[in-house]
């Protein structure tokens, strides 16, 4: 009797069943587009929420994403946990600490700013695999008790001889880059804060609600030349989380007739030190975010997508920095290399215009609890698809894209959502 060696070749393809050449079997297995659905998700408010530890915080989100998928935390199998800072929680243990999980499987992720969305990639794998059948996706952070003026850790973080600048001079390095090559000016940077501060200011969990001008964000006291106090987003606490099942098991759930596919799930690292290394090595021109680019071509060929221009109804897009979503916006095909400010002006990534950017307001308006962020970005899209935003809804949305940018440019996390057909 011949023995056949089994190859499994996991790629994202559709099946094309098992192909046997040479005594080799070939099976070609597909990512997990279609294979997970979001059957509840929820936050907290975000802000300087001084009352509150992170464990309130982590409880109320999970709470409540739990009650909006009508389960009771007794039925989550496995969690993970996004948390960039120690201070804010060492181990999954933050998840038996306070939701008490009976001592079941819980990791927390760390991947800079896409440490949230890294634990929803990592849930995604755990439902797509088969392994369980609902598990809790969340993140938190709590900075404010810090009480630093900027990011904590940056004397302590990075490599012991190439110095580290801090968050704003790594991108304004990108603004004056950007600045040469395309023409843009303070004023189309000012147009950026504007639109999310006035999209956050109908957002009840915001963490600033009011609207700004453009000569208030072009006046505005400098951080790093040329990004100002508006083209920064803040320090914030908050957290956000979403309960995860498979589409045949969701129709057993509160939201049989609405839960939300995850269509793409990708992810691309690149260096730590991108002002170190060329360009056409790991590094990049600051006109441009490499790890972008590579992980959104990773999605959109997942989930299918081919003008996300057109395709992509609302998009949840890291604005850290009012350059960082200008960039982020070409990177992702939303218009051509140089034309970002263009289309903005234009009103182009309006809520209500052709591809809705951050209809929620953003980083700009809900501030940064690091490890938080991607999950809140993910509850934002879900509840936009499903027409029951918190703020703004985007009208008839039926594709959202999710998108994080961590680090030095170096890590970026793309998601893709999509209704049920």
């Amino acid at each position: 009797m011949k023995v056949l060696n089994l190859k499994i070749i996991i790629g994202n393809v559709d099946p094309k069943g098992v192909e046997n050449k040479g005594g080799i079997r070939k099976m070609v297995i597909k990512g997990i587009r279609d294979k997970v659905a979001i059957i509840g998700a929820d936050s907290t408010k975000y802000g300087e929420l001084w009352d509150k530890n992170q464990y309130d915080l982590l409880f109320e989100a999970v709470q409540g994403a739990t009650k909006d998928a009508g389960i009771t935390k007794d039925e989550i199998e496995a969690s993970w946990v996004g948390i960039f800072y120690f201070f804010t929680g060492l181990s999954g243990a933050m998840t038996e600490d306070i939701l008490r999980l009976d001592g079941k499987p819980s990791t927390r992720t760390e991947n800079f700013c896409a440490s949230g969305m890294d634990a929803f990639r990592n849930a995604s794998f755990a439902i797509a695999s088969g392994v369980y059948d609902v598990v809790l996706a969340c993140g938190v952070e709590k900075l404010m008790d810090q009480g630093s003026s900027g990011l904590p850790g940056f004397t302590l973080f990075g490599h012991p001889l190439y110095p580290t600048p801090s968050a704003p001079a790594m991108f304004s390095m990108a603004a004056t880059r950007c600045f040469h090559e395309f023409g843009w000016t303070k004023e189309d940077l000012a147009r950026v804060a504007v639109k999310n501060h006035d999209n956050g200011s109908y957002h009840p969990k915001a963490h600033f609600r009011s609207k700004i001008t453009i000569e208030k964000a072009m006046k505005a006291p400098m951080i790093a030349d040329p990004l100002g106090r508006f083209d920064c987003c803040a320090m914030s606490d908050g957290s956000a989380a979403l309960i995860l099942t498979t589409p045949e098991l969701a129709e057993s759930y509160a939201h049989a007739d609405d839960y939300i596919l995850v269509k793409a799930n990708a992810l691309s690292c690149r260096t730590n030190f991108p002002w170190y290394v060329p360009p056409n090595g790991p590094g990049a021109d600051f006109t441009s975010f490499p790890s972008t680019v590579k992980a959104a071509e990773y999605a959109y060929k997942e989930a299918g997508i081919t003008d996300p221009r057109k395709e992509i109804d609302a998009a949840e897009v890291h604005d850290c920095f009012t350059i960082t979503e200008l960039i982020n916006c070409q990177d992702l095909k939303f218009c051509d290399r140089g034309m970002a400010a263009d289309e903005l002006k234009n009103g182009t990534f309006n809520w209500d215009g052709e591809t809705a950017v951050n209809p929620s307001g953003g980083l700009k308006s809900f501030g940064h609890p690091i490890g938080s962020t991607g999950c809140r970005m993910l509850q934002e899209i879900t509840k936009q698809l499903q027409g029951r935003a918190e703020g703004r809804q985007v009208p008839d949305a039926k594709i959202g894209l999710c998108h994080n940018l961590g680090g030095a440019f170096s890590v970026a996390s793309i998601t893709i959502l999509g209704q049920r057909e």
